[in-house]
């Protein structure tokens, strides 16, 4: 059983259309990255399946049922947007009045464990206004978290972040699978981020679902190239570009050549025009360039 499987999704805003029979599988358990460009359906997608739209065709289940489900519904936590908080309210206060709204049996006990699992339990006493940006959306999947849900949803909630602050948010959200065995669909542009936690991936374009993978199948599936230094970046840029199709030179300064069988090959012909190597490497691309690279494909066909 999968917590996600749309077949055929579609969405009209008016004489537009935003979902042109999107499939999607999410496996449960699963981080999964959900990549796309400004005005793909992400955001589309996941109000469609938070129920906060309704879709013109095509079907949704969450764990092997109808979307509509209301048992289903009370299981899907969801942080689209800012949480609706009382600026001039503690966190704590903000999250009970959040269990109030739910009915929980228990609140202190819930706000408490689900504030521990996003490290706010020691800023539950400081007045929402005053959080910063990180711990503001951390208190959104607090509130997100109350009801133990199976599935949550997240809507770009690294976007804006400081470097400390993407750090404690990819713990938080890791913690959550294992704490809640949580299902987590998480949309981001910062595509770094999101490769270092997602289990699973789909990318969308155009209203369209154009691939999904695993992380495993990312890592097969991303180029190995050769980085390397010399004293005359642009002579050596020049003479590598006559024999490869695809020489880059990146931010760090390194020159990269995407189609070259071995490194020695590289370092033997330009030790022969010239030019010494001061340091070679291989690697392999990310998720990001493998991102830009399928978007090119689609670009050229």
């Amino acid at each position: 059983m999968n917590a996600i499987e749309i077949k055929g999704l579609t969405k009209n805003f008016g004489n537009k259309q935003a979902l042109k029979g999107l499939n999607m599988t999410v496996p449960v358990g699963a981080i999964y990255g959900f990549i796309g460009e400004n005005g793909s359906g992400k955001s589309t997608t996941e109000k469609l399946i938070c129920g906060l739209l309704v879709p013109n065709g095509g079907t949704i289940k969450l764990f092997g049922r109808d979307y509509t489900d209301a048992d289903i519904r009370a299981k899907v936590g969801v942080l689209i947007e800012a949480p609706g908080c009382f600026p001039n309210c503690t966190v704590w206060n903000n999250m009970m009045i959040q269990a109030a709204n739910l009915s929980l049996k228990n609140p202190e006990k819930e706000v408490r464990k689900v504030l521990r699992v996003v490290r706010m339990e020691g800023s539950a006493s400081n007045k929402y206004k005053n959080c910063s940006l990180g711990m503001k959306q951390r208190i959104g999947i607090a509130m997100a978290l109350l009801g133990n849900p199976t599935l949550l949803v997240l809507d770009e909630p690294i976007n804006g972040l400081d470097a400390d602050g993407m750090r404690i948010m990819r713990e938080v959200l890791v913690d959550i699978t294992k704490s809640y065995q949580c299902t987590v669909v998480i949309s981001s542009h910062i595509l770094g981020e999101l490769e270092k936690i997602a289990t699973h991936y789909g990318i969308v374009r155009g209203g369209k679902m154009i691939k999904e993978m695993t992380a495993a199948e990312l890592d097969a599936g991303c180029r190995i190239y050769v980085a390397l230094q010399t004293r005359d970046r642009n002579r050596t840029k020049a003479l590598l570009a006559c024999k490869y199709s695809r020489v880059e030179e990146d931010e760090s300064g390194y020159i990269r050549v995407y189609d070259a069988n071995a490194p020695e090959d590289i370092v033997t012909y330009l030790y022969e025009n010239g030019i010494l190597v001061n340091e070679i490497k291989t690697a392999k691309i990310g998720l990001e360039e493998y991102y830009i690279d399928l978007m090119n494909e689609k670009e050229a066909r």
